[in-house]
């Protein structure tokens, strides 16, 4: 989901510096963050923007007592939630984010954590979120929260499978959620010779590119999950 949301925007925004516009960064490299609020943050960032002034501000955001102040946050998960379709999924969705955001402020969930163990954490409501948010209906995500979860009993052998074939992608997909590229850059900005920086940086956009090319000849039709929000 990440990949599809971010890679769809990254593509508007290039597409739209080809014509002179210049957009901003939509996604944040939202998988670093050590708690749900801050995932948020980083995390489709132009809809976050969207429903805090609009929404959350006009209602009195943070200045407010605690109790407004809860309202104020369960009205815009409700509404996020809800924009998403009219699914009771995306209402559950919403009504969940909305609880560990308000946990996270008020009771202080993961803060007193060590770091390892924010991420942990992090990752982990995430992925348990984007179970709700993809499932079908109610009856489609229990059943996979309960398979997840080992309800019916364990069973290693799709796991197996699915882990052995994409085992590459899910390598290069851990890496990427963090910020390599930025790190790598910086490396190179501090290279002596300028023009051998500039040769490697093209050669490697390069070869993503033909890669790229090879996984879409390989790959079937498969349209962005992005392009139904």
């Amino acid at each position: 989901i990440y990949y599809d949301f971010s890679g769809y925007s990254d593509m508007a925004i290039g597409l739209g510096r080809m014509f002179g516009f210049h957009f901003l960064e939509n996604f944040d490299y939202p998988y670093i963050s050590r708690s749900f609020t801050e995932f948020w943050r980083r995390w489709h960032i132009s809809l976050g923007s969207w429903f805090r002034d609009y929404v959350y501000f006009p209602l009195g955001g943070s200045r407010t007592g605690a109790g407004r102040h809860v309202f104020n946050m369960f009205v815009v998960w409700l509404l996020t939630g809800v924009w998403h379709g009219a699914n009771w999924t995306f209402v559950l969705w919403g009504l969940y984010c909305f609880a560990f955001i308000a946990g996270e402020k008020y009771i202080g969930l993961s803060y007193k954590l060590p770091n390892w163990c924010q991420h942990l954490y992090c990752v982990l409501i995430i992925n348990l979120s984007f179970v709700i948010f993809r499932s079908d209906d109610l009856g489609h995500m229990m059943r996979y929260l309960g398979a997840m979860l080992g309800v019916n009993g364990w069973s290693c052998d799709f796991a197996s499978f699915y882990l052995g074939e994409s085992l590459v992608f899910l390598f290069f997909a851990v890496l990427f959620a963090m910020p390599v590229a930025k790190w790598v850059e910086k490396a190179l900005q501090r290279s002596p010779v300028p023009i051998l920086t500039d040769v490697l940086y093209a050669a490697v956009v390069l070869a993503v590119f033909l890669l790229a090319m090879a996984c879409l000849v390989k790959g079937t039709y498969n349209p962005f999950i992005y392009f139904n929000f």
